[in-house]
């Protein structure tokens, strides 16, 4: 069986971050889901994202949460199969109420990326690549 992955986010408005990852794409499955989490499926059979209140993600975890409008410890990356796509992503998002181009754009020529704040400010990257084309003295940000 490939693996899968499972992205945990604390929340503060459930039904707010359910609406907003469905509008950029997630179907909700409803078999994982419940007044406490929200089960997101981006990928079918490899990646979800599960929303989880702040009282359901203290039953996981004894940390603090922090304000992810505020600090960042992960950038969440996502690919997409063109340059379009990357900007349809993040025009959707922005459409559903998430922050565009919180990190700056990367173009590269052969690579070109975006991002994405969602609702509680955690920030996905969305980018597309060829690597066929990568030049061989591409900056070792782009190659890495």
């Amino acid at each position: 069986m490939p693996q899968m992955i499972f992205v945990n986010l604390p929340v503060t408005d459930l039904d707010k971050s359910k609406a907003f990852y469905e509008a950029v794409g997630a179907v909700n499955n409803p078999a994982f889901t419940d007044d406490t989490a929200a089960c997101m499926v981006v990928e079918e059979g490899s990646i979800h994202v599960m929303l989880l209140t702040h009282e359901k993600w203290a039953t996981f975890t004894s940390k603090a949460i922090p304000d992810a409008h505020t600090t960042a410890q992960v950038l969440l990356c996502v690919s997409a199969d063109s340059r379009e796509e990357v900007d349809g992503q993040v025009d959707k998002a922005a459409k559903a109420g998430g922050k565009a181009d919180p990190t700056p754009t990367q173009d590269f020529g052969f690579m070109y990326g975006r991002s994405f704040e969602d609702p509680d400010g955690h920030i996905w990257e969305v980018m597309w690549m060829d690597p066929t084309a990568i030049p061989t003295d591409a900056p070792a940000e782009a190659t890495a």
